[in-house]
């Protein structure tokens, strides 16, 4: 018997069995595959390239730097690094090989072969020895994870002494106000946009629940804090709608 059969975790709103978690995802992100960057322009208004952008503006890629992107997916960030810094090396890790396939088909991958790899892993079990990279990198993925701190402790774990760990998820509004409304149109519209788009209202009802069950900006820094990482700081992004974490192993 597993030691997780009696442990549960929530999956959006439900509450499912730990062991079953991961394979709920990866089915909600094969499902999603091929409309998923599309999915992203039209859910954010073309926003998510913005907030991508600022991340890479506090990350400062440089030449020499080895990334691991966990939850890479179609490896937008990985892209947006190789652009700031040609003589880095990226690694896009996720667990949903049809969203590596998607990424590696982009006309981004192949120009930048030689600097790009893809690998299938688990952000809780990365198949990386200890001190192996100088950054890590996570979007919209850390919430999806079955046990965050276990995520959150592998990422110290890889990343070299002096490496540097940095977040970007979505997050919670400071006004509650403005909060409401924003789950109104999250609750909304997006699965509406998610049965348009990519015939799939599911999926995206999942995504949105998830959001809204991810903690909140001090209690999420508080998190990579216990997980070893120092100089824990955090910038909003519009307003909390998003919100980029940055740690370091010191």
């Amino acid at each position: 018997m597993s030691t997780s059969d009696n442990r549960t975790t929530h999956f959006g709103f439900k509450t499912v069995n730990e062991d079953d978690k991961a394979g709920m995802v990866h089915g909600v992100f094969t499902n999603v595959a091929s409309k998923y960057d599309i999915m992203n322009d039209v859910m954010s208004v073309g926003i998510h390239r913005v907030w991508k952008d600022a991340m890479m503006d506090w990350l400062t890629p440089r030449d020499g730097q080895r990334l691991l992107d966990v939850a890479g997916g179609t490896g937008d960030v990985s892209f947006r690094f190789l652009g700031r810094a040609p003589g880095a090396e990226a690694v896009v890790l996720d667990m949903t090989e049809s969203m590596l396939v998607e990424g590696s088909q982009r006309a981004e991958a192949s120009h930048l072969a030689d600097h790009l790899d893809w690998v299938v892993g688990d952000a809780m079990a990365l198949p990386f020895e200890d001190n192996s990279f100088d950054r890590y990198t996570i979007s919209f993925g850390i919430r999806n994870v079955t046990r965050i701190p276990d995520a959150l402790k592998e990422a110290y774990r890889v990343l070299k002494p002096g490496g540097r760990l940095m977040v970007l998820e979505f997050s919670q509004l400071p006004d509650e106000g403005m909060q409401k409304l924003y789950d109104l149109y999250s609750f909304n519209v997006i699965p509406k946009m998610g049965q348009l788009i990519a015939g799939d209202a599911d999926s995206y009802q999942y995504l949105v629940e998830s959001i809204r069950k991810f903690p909140d900006q001090e209690t999420f820094a508080r998190m990579i804090r216990e997980a070893g990482f120092e100089n824990v700081k955090y910038r909003n992004l519009s307003l909390g709608i998003a919100a980029l974490h940055s740690g370091w192993k010191i």
